[in-house]
């Protein structure tokens, strides 16, 4: 399935707002951690369920496919390109991490306060630097390159996931997540 390159930075930009949500979300749930409140870890673990199933295994290969369409277009184009792969790598790892802190401390084993505010703030902060990265820089070259080249279209046929939370119907397994949104709104 061929979908014009300014469509695809557009879905992109439309993950990076919605992830930015859940960051918010995440670092305000964070405050709970080092507070003497608990943290709501079902929402927690929902966040970190989203973030493993659709960012890191579809919004994160979508992305591969414009870099990889850049790096064949020109070496102008393709400076940086290759630290993405790594630092994808990087965020579903600790994005893994952090999930598995939140089921560990849901089926009752121990996990220190520290040690989740450590994971928690690591993840924030790491995908906030990317996105700002991806955002500034990345995808303006790939802007540039859908410009020069009539808006070149990408095969996205091997990743035709919908978006279980933001897209046009909501996964069942995500409804306590979409209300939490929609009272942070």
């Amino acid at each position: 399935m061929l979908i014009k390159l300014s469509q695809v930075l557009e879905e992109l930009r439309e993950d990076h707002r919605n992830i930015a949500l859940l960051l918010n979300l995440l670092e305000a749930e964070s405050k709970h951690v080092d507070g003497d409140e608990e943290p709501d870890f079902e929402l927690l673990h929902d966040i970190m369920q989203y973030m493993t199933v659709y960012s890191d295994a579809v919004h994160h290969p979508r992305e591969d496919l414009v870099y990889e369409a850049m790096r064949e277009h020109g070496t102008e184009l393709a400076a940086g390109l290759e630290g993405i792969g790594p630092e994808h790598r990087a965020i579903a790892e600790l994005g893994s991490t952090l999930r598995c802190d939140i089921e560990a401390i849901i089926s009752g084993t121990a996990v220190t306060r520290e040690r989740l505010n450590a994971d928690l703030q690591g993840y924030v902060a790491l995908l906030r630097r990317h996105i700002a990265w991806e955002e500034g820089d990345l995808f303006l070259r790939a802007d540039s390159m859908a410009r020069e080249n009539g808006d070149a279209s990408i095969d996205m046929a091997l990743l035709k996931d919908v978006d279980p939370l933001f897209g046009a119907t909501t996964a069942a397994s995500f409804s306590n997540l979409l209300t939490h949104l929609q009272k942070h709104e």
